[in-house]
Parts: structure tokens; C-alpha cells; sequence
């Protein structure tokens, strides 16, 4: 618990240091304006140099994510049937999260948009953003989901079909004998272990590359910048709120515990969730939450630590939400076709994003999703900045929805007093 708490303190203190590095760059732009072109330009391509080297990473890490997540899913659900039907039941609410996220969030957007001219500014600063890419026809979109060659679909960045290659092979690896499938799990475990370093060191320099982003921003954009981010973080926020308005719904029904005591119950939890931003610090106050309702030893010690192993409730929702929001800033209409691959991506991503860092999983989970889409990533460098405050709220709920999964679970198996 105590080595929880120091590892959440260094982890918003980094935070903490990038947010200074993104405001410093915006007031020294907004300083310098676009009287130093030479300046601009320089930042402008320091920026895209640390934006190239973190997306670099991107494709190989979420393709070894995705097959160790599926591998340790796989080894715990042979731990027993109540496993098996926590898992299922958690990737159930991880496709409705995501679904939810696709119909909520424009429709936020629709009645609360980002002001207009804030939004032209933020345009024009991230004007060196790489074009969208362009969505095939679903009927295309359907053609392509199969690759005919999935080399040839990371170095296109075809995520989607990409994944569909490493969910095949992955559960392939689980029908291996037991020497091989160890095997293949810890060379697979090593590589995504190698690029979590790398990618470490590439977030290392985060503090520069944001501070030269935002620097073109403060620029381009001015003030406007600020009340656009403001804006993000009101929307994200708002649908990791009703992912935590139905952990209290899905115990009252599943559970058959009142919102009073569920409250009750998940205080002190939710209360280390927002001091650390960890589900695993929080883990034994859900622990200690869930026995206050009654649930029993054998749910509270097998369905929680599963829970904050591989799920997380608002991963779908949010991350998606947050594509959808770049598309919005940028003025990217977003067809049905692209929302569903949207939908699609983001679901699969979070099971390979579980138990990262924030700003990882917020990278590796948000940039497959925005180049699925035919979205630019350059805009998520900013809200990786102040991914803080929405980071909150994504703990707060996905603490909040473990316990509300542990206290169904418990009462379908009878382990509910």
C-alpha cells in the first residue's frame, strides 16, 4: 500500500511537470506571437520530433499488449467458472461503455460546442497536424478486416486489421501445449516489457515536447487555447460520470444494494482513488467495501484483483470520447461508419491498457483509436497534458464499477449475504 502511494505521488508529480510545461508554452507563445518565426518553427519541429518518436512505438507496443492481455484473460479465466463469468461479464461492460461513448459524446458536443472561434484558432495552430486519413465505405471497411498480409498492416497503420490478426493469433497461443504457450507468453511479455522502456524514454522528454507543442499553440491560438481546454476536460469528464452513475445502477440491480450503501461502502475507496489516481492503491479499500455489503471472501479475493487486473469501465468510453473530441476540435465530421470502427477499437484497446501508467495507456490506447478513425494525433500531445484532471474521474468510476461487477457477480454465485 505504501509503495502504491509513492509510485501515485511520482506519477502526478510528472503529471504535474508536464501540465507547468504545457501552461509555460502557451504563455511564452502567446508572449512571442509570430513575431519570431524562427522560434515557431524551431519548437514546431522538436515538437513533431517527440511526437514521431512516441509514435513510433505505438503500433508494435499495442500488438504485444493485446496479445499478453488476451494470454493473462485466458490463464485466469481456467481458474474456475465464477472467473470465466466475471471476465465475460467485464468485456460485456467494456463494449457497452464504448458503444455508450459513441452515441453520448457528439451528442454533448451538439449541445455544448467548443466556441467557434476558439476552436479556428486551435485549428491553425495545429496546422502542421498530419491530414486525416481517409475511412473506407463500411461495405470496404468490411472487406479490409481480414488482412491479407498483417506486416503489411502495421507499417500502413490499419489498426483495426491489425488487431483482428493479434486477437486470432493470441488466442491461438492459448490452445498451444502448456511448454510452447509459456513460452510464446514470455517472449511476448519480454518485447512489450522492452517497449514500455522505450516508450518511458520517450515520456521522459514529455516535459520539452509538450512545452514546443504548446509553444506553436500559445503562437497561433492565444487564450483560446486554454478555455478549449477547459472544454475537454467538462466533456471527457462528464461520460466517466455516467460510467460511475451506473456502478450504482448496475449494484442496485445486480447487487441489490441502494445508492446509500453503495455509497457508504465505496467512500473510502473513491476517496484513494482521487488522492492516488490507482485502482491497485485502492484495491484494499474496494477489498474492505465490497465485504461492508456483504459479498464473501471467495468474490471480494478472486473477482476484485481480476477486476483491477483486466478491466477498466471508463477506458472504452473515455478514450473514444477523446477521439471523438479531437475530430470535433479539428472540424472532422465523423461518419456512422467511422464512429462503429471507432466503437470497435476502443473496446479491444482497453485489454491490452490495463495496469499502465496513465499517460501509456492514454497514448497507446486513444492514438490506435484516432488512426483508426482517420483522425490527426497531434492534438492528443496537449491533452496528454492535462489528462490529470480527467484521470480522476476515470478512476473514481472504474473503482466504483469493480465493486459494482464484484457484488453482481457474488450474488448470481450466491456468495452474497
Amino acid at each position: 500500500m505504501v509503495h502504491s502511494n509513492i509510485a501515485g505521488a511520482g506519477i502526478l508529480k510528472k503529471a504535474l511537470i508536464i501540465l507547468l510545461a504545457l501552461v509555460l508554452g502557451i504563455l511564452v507563445g502567446l508572449f512571442v506571437g509570430t513575431r519570431n518565426e524562427m522560434l515557431v518553427e524551431a519548437a514546431d519541429v522538436i515538437g513533431n520530433m517527440w511526437l514521431n518518436a512516441l509514435r513510433m512505438t505505438v503500433i508494435p507496443l499495442v500488438f504485444t499488449l493485446l496479445i499478453v492481455g488476451i494470454g493473462k484473460a485466458a490463464s485466469m479465466a481456467r481458474a474456475g467458472r465464477m472467473t470465466a463469468r466475471a471476465i465475460l461479464f467485464m468485456i460485456f461492460i467494456l463494449w457497452c461503455s464504448s458503444a455508450m461513448a459513441a452515441l453520448v459524446t457528439p451528442a454533448l458536443l451538439e449541445l455544448f460546442p467548443l466556441d467557434g472561434d476558439a476552436a479556428a484558432a486551435l485549428r491553425s495552430a495545429l496546422g502542421s497536424a498530419a491530414p486525416p486519413g481517409e475511412v473506407p465505405p463500411f461495405s470496404e471497411f468490411l472487406r479490409a478486416l481480414i488482412p491479407t498480409n498483417a506486416i503489411a498492416s502495421a507499417a500502413e497503420d490499419a489498426v483495426l486489421p491489425l488487431m483482428v490478426f493479434a486477437l486470432a493469433f493470441a488466442f491461438a497461443i492459448t490452445r498451444l501445449p502448456e511448454t510452447q504457450r509459456v513460452m510464446l507468453d514470455q517472449f511476448f511479455n519480454a518485447i512489450a516489457d522492452a517497449l514500455l522502456i522505450l516508450i518511458q524514454w520517450v515520456l521522459a522528454l514529455a516535459p520539452l515536447g509538450v512545452f514546443a507543442l504548446a509553444l506553436g499553440v500559445g503562437a497561433n491560438a492565444g487564450l483560446a487555447a486554454f478555455g478549449a481546454l477547459l472544454h475537454y476536460v467538462l466533456i471527457v469528464s462528464s461520460i466517466g460520470a455516467l460510467v460511475w452513475v451506473f456502478s450504482y445502477v448496475l449494484t442496485y440491480v445486480g447487487g441489490k444494494r441502494g445508492p446509500i450503501a453503495f455509497f457508504k461502502a465505496s467512500a473510502r475507496a473513491q476517496a484513494v482513488a482521487i488522492s492516488t489516481q490507482s485502482s491497485l492503491a485502492s484495491l484494499p479499500a474496494m477489498v474492505n467495501g465490497v465485504k461492508v455489503m456483504g459479498v464473501g471472501e471467495r468474490s471480494a479475493d478472486v473477482v476484485l484483483p481480476i477486476a483491477v487486473a483486466l478491466f477498466r469501465a471508463t477506458g472504452p468510453c473515455m478514450n473514444l470520447a477523446v477521439a471523438i473530441y479531437v475530430a470535433h476540435l479539428m472540424g472532422i465530421e465523423l461518419s456512422v461508419g467511422a464512429l462503429a470502427i471507432g466503437v470497435v477499437v476502443a473496446a479491444i484497446t482497453t485489454m491490452g491498457a490495463v495496469s499502465l501508467p496513465g499517460s501509456i495507456s492514454f497514448i497507446t490506447s486513444i492514438a490506435p483509436i484516432c488512426i483508426a478513425m482517420g483522425i490527426p494525433i497531434e492534438p492528443l500531445v496537449l491533452l496528454l497534458a492535462i489528462e490529470t484532471f480527467p484521470d480522476i474521474m476515470r478512476t473514481v468510476a472504474n473503482v466504483s464499477t469493480n465493486m459494482a461487477v464484484t457484488a453482481t457477480i457474488a450474488r448470481s454465485e450466491g456468495d452474497m449475504s
